[in-house]
């Protein structure tokens, strides 16, 4: 680059630093801290989330002792359904009282938000996924220059999936929050927040309609 080039460089540097350039009419997209969710696709993973409440739940120092009523949903769906009776199985091996009847006893709810996405940004892959499918293509090339077997190329690819197929997921256009409360005498003693990305067509496990993805209550045209 030539010095006349660098000097009107230079200038317009300088010229830019003269005006109000720290401006703009709207806030500007930026983003977050790499941080992960994991994406809940089987009963086992209903029972982690029971498991890892009925702990919270019985070392809250305010719920020693205290009997429990693991509340029934007035519509019950798969979860619902699934995960009462995998906290309250949870509740019971782990020490605490679980009543049948809801009377005297500190109230155990819990409520499922299924979030859709329509139309998500982009969102960039793991850390490492670009260099290491861009190293797997290099050692691909290897079989087809220097081998009398190009199918042997298949082995290196083979044995990168089978070590890190497992950790392949996707994020997905919807996912859930589901919160935990233990209640009594209209005082909140225990609230536990858990997000979770889902599969698109799991959402009727969680109250969901299959048409727009979101919970709601039901509709009608009679006033």
């Amino acid at each position: 680059m030539s010095f006349r080039t660098w000097g009107v460089v230079l200038s317009a540097v300088l010229l830019g630093g003269c005006f109000e350039v720290n401006t703009s009419q709207a806030p500007i997209a930026t983003t977050y801290p790499i941080s992960e969710q994991h994406r809940m696709q089987a009963a086992h993973h209903w029972d982690v989330l029971a498991q890892h409440e009925a702990r919270e739940i019985i070392a809250k120092r305010d719920l020693w002792g205290k009997p429990l009523y693991v509340e029934k949903h007035d519509q019950e769906t798969a979860f619902s359904r699934g995960f009462r009776s995998l906290l309250t199985s949870a509740l019971v091996e782990q020490g605490a009282i679980v009543r049948t009847q809801p009377d005297g006893s500190a109230h155990v709810s819990f409520d499922v938000q299924v979030i859709s996405y329509d139309d998500r940004g982009f969102i960039r892959p793991p850390q490492g996924a670009l260099t290491a499918l861009a190293a797997g293509i290099a050692v691909a090339t290897i079989p087809f220059n220097h081998w009398t077997e190009p199918a042997l190329s298949l082995i290196p690819a083979a044995a990168l999936a089978d070590t890190f197929s497992g950790s392949w997921t996707t994020t997905g256009q919807q996912e859930i929050i589901i919160t935990t409360q233990v209640s009594q005498y209209d005082t909140l003693r225990y609230s536990s927040s858990n997000m979770y990305y889902i599969n698109a067509g799991d959402s009727e496990h969680y109250g969901a309609s299959q048409t727009d993805g979101h919970t709601g209550l039901p509709l009608s045209s009679d006033w």
